[in-house]
């Protein structure tokens, strides 16, 4: 694994079934999974890991993902790690809030289609 083929993406996800079909979406398509559920647990693996890639859930029931964002755009060694945000339907509306002040490079609702995982992803890494 070269450093010019982004595949190592963590999923900070609450919901393990939601981690275990993004792991088979992903994995048949040649990236490395790494679900860590909740928050702090995730923050901890951004810090140590530097993953390729963050999707971030941002309903948690430990730490807010929006806070997380916040944390890894303020330290020097996470901040260009880029990252989707992954939400419920319901929150649409902040989209687009989101996207704008946040910066994230770019946002999925669940229930979201494999195609549209991969899309979104192929945005933000260019395609493999």
């Amino acid at each position: 694994m070269s450093s010019h083929d982004p595949r190592n993406i963590v999923y900070i996800e609450d919901d393990q079934e939601m981690i275990d079909l993004v792991s088979m979406i992903l994995s048949r398509r040649g990236f490395e999974v790494k679900g860590v559920q909740g928050g702090l647990a995730g923050l901890d693996y951004i810090n140590t890991q530097g993953p390729d890639l963050i999707l971030l859930d941002l309903m948690m029931p430990d730490v807010d993902g929006w806070d997380i964002f916040q944390q890894m755009k303020s330290n020097e060694d996470t901040k260009d790690i880029p990252v989707i945000i992954v939400t419920a339907k319901a929150q649409a509306i902040d989209k687009v809030l989101g996207l704008q002040i946040a910066k994230a490079n770019d946002y999925i609702c669940k229930p979201f289609r494999p195609q549209e995982l991969l899309d979104s992803i192929d945005k933000v890494l260019g395609p493999n």
